[in-house]
């Protein structure tokens, strides 16, 4: 399965010194093996990294959007086996799959314009004669750190601003979904782009993430993952006083309102909630109902939960995979033993499906009389598990829906603008969906505060993290 791929190096696929089997969460079978870097290789991907700098900078920002154009173009012809890749190591629904290919060419399309945008602005001096040159300039190699639940979506938010920007990558993708990062790699070296501008190492954290922190020449690094590693990530970037922008954990509040739209409410937070079988960090994991509408939330629920069909994502009808792997099966498992044995009531699921013999598969999950304090709640579950508690007045939901260190993305449901307003500005969060959930679009900034992270991917804001600005004083 990556047998015509491999590490990419300085323009070319090279075998690699180890290699790994990647496992099917739909099979719990090899699918294929995956080639891993040494830390030679990964310093190679940086030397060659360095050497493509001055040649990315050389085309200018209208020769770099002409590239990502391209390979937009090559990834559009190649979208039936991208979605297929993608389907086949995270076991996501192969519409789901289809759907996050083209967002990542959306991220090509963007990001290749504001190349042609990056703009610098001239300041008056009080120096008679004098004039301040403000510009902006990409800040150097980057090391790029990708998660698994969403393997073409994550790599495309860093490569894309960072190469219009005149950027070289060092990509590391995680090694339970690599493929699909290596088809979006093979569609970059066919655009066109100098050798060395893009390159990608799969392996041990020792063998890439070490080498890439360690090296002063890596000036910015980009992660999406979990709160934890964000933190070792920072103490480590000082060392070399490395830029860091990243996307960590969630914990996303989701507010029914006593005016709610229910039948609205219901048919768009059901499918949410369950996409890639809750593996979704912007997916909303604490839900507070209104005490008139609670029941029949709950109810209308658990009847479209229980219309969700189990199976291998590469089936048409199936409407939600597996989780990812055995160990996130068995995590699952214990959260909702814990918030039962603590009170909770278990209304729908909550185990792993009787007719499915093999895979990591788990019931949607429906939780009622969940406490803010059960670690259902109050941490994030990163799965397919719904856990629903009562409100009584919007002071009270708010408070309630902020009282977490996390700050990703927080949601609500209503029929009044003025109470949209107010939700919005009191909510603390980077990002906030009113009768919504697609936060995630290339021309939208995507980003979360407090332990969420920092920085933004997406929109006219993507592009700042791989600029340095300069100021120069011109006097004649």
């Amino acid at each position: 399965m990556y047998a015509k791929f491999g590490l990419f190096i300085n323009g070319s696929w090279v075998p690699g010194s180890a290699s790994a089997d990647v496992i099917s969460p739909v099979t719990e079978k090899a699918i294929g093996t995956v080639p891993l870097a040494t830390a030679s290789e990964t310093r190679q991907a940086i030397d060659a990294a360095a050497n493509a700098l001055p040649k990315l900078r050389a085309m200018g920002g209208f020769g770099r959007a002409e590239a990502l154009h391209k390979a937009a173009d090559e990834m559009l012809r190649r979208s039936d086996e991208a979605a297929r890749m993608i389907s086949t190591e995270t076991g996501k629904p192969i519409a789901q799959a289809g759907r996050e290919w083209v967002l990542a060419c959306d991220q090509f399309r963007w990001f290749a314009e504001e190349a042609r945008r990056i703009y610098g602005r001239i300041v008056d001096s009080r120096v008679p004669g004098g004039r301040f040159e403000v510009s902006r300039e990409a800040v150097g190699i980057v090391g790029a750190f990708t998660a698994w639940n969403f393997p073409a979506a994550l790599p495309a938010r860093k490569l894309a601003p960072a190469l219009a920007a005149g950027c070289s990558v060092v990509l590391r993708p995680s090694s339970q979904t690599p493929g699909v990062a290596m088809v979006m790699v093979d569609c970059l070296r066919a655009a066109g782009l100098p050798d060395g501008a893009v390159n990608l190492v799969v392996g041990s954290t020792d063998n890439t993430y070490g080498p890439i922190m360690a090296d002063s020449r890596v000036r910015k690094v980009s992660l999406t993952g979990s709160t934890r590693v964000g933190q070792q990530m920072i103490r480590d970037a000082a060392a070399t006083v490395k830029k860091v922008s990243m996307e960590l954990g969630g914990n996303a509040p989701l507010i029914i309102y006593d005016d709610a739209d229910l039948q609205n409410a219901l048919d768009l937070t059901v499918p949410t909630k369950f996409a890639n079988c809750g593996q979704v960090c912007v997916t909303p994991d604490r839900i507070f109902v209104h005490d008139s509408l609670h029941d029949a939330f709950v109810e209308g629920f658990v009847e479209r939960a229980a219309k969700i069909k189990l199976g291998d994502g590469l089936d048409a009808d199936t409407g939600m995979g597996p989780l990812i792997n055995a160990r996130r099966l068995q995590e699952i498992e214990e959260i909702v033993a814990a918030a039962t044995q603590a009170g909770a009531t278990l209304a729908y699921g909550g185990k792993r499906p009787a007719q499915l013999n093999h895979g990591f598969f788990f019931e949607p999950t429906v939780l009622t009389n969940v406490t803010d304090n059960m670690k259902v709640f109050a941490e994030e579950n990163f799965g397919p598990i719904a856990a629903i508690t009562r409100f009584g007045s919007e002071d009270e939901a708010l408070a309630r829906a902020n009282a977490s260190d996390m700050g990703l993305s927080a949601y609500a449901f209503t029929r009044s603008p003025d109470r949209a307003r107010r939700t919005v500005a009191a909510l603390k969060s980077g990002m906030v969906g009113i009768n919504s959930f697609a936060l995630a679009a290339a021309e939208a900034p995507f980003g979360g505060t407090n332990h969420s992270g920092m920085g933004r991917e997406g929109g006219i804001e993507g592009i700042d993290d791989y600029l340095d600005t300069k100021l120069a004083q011109l006097v004649f």
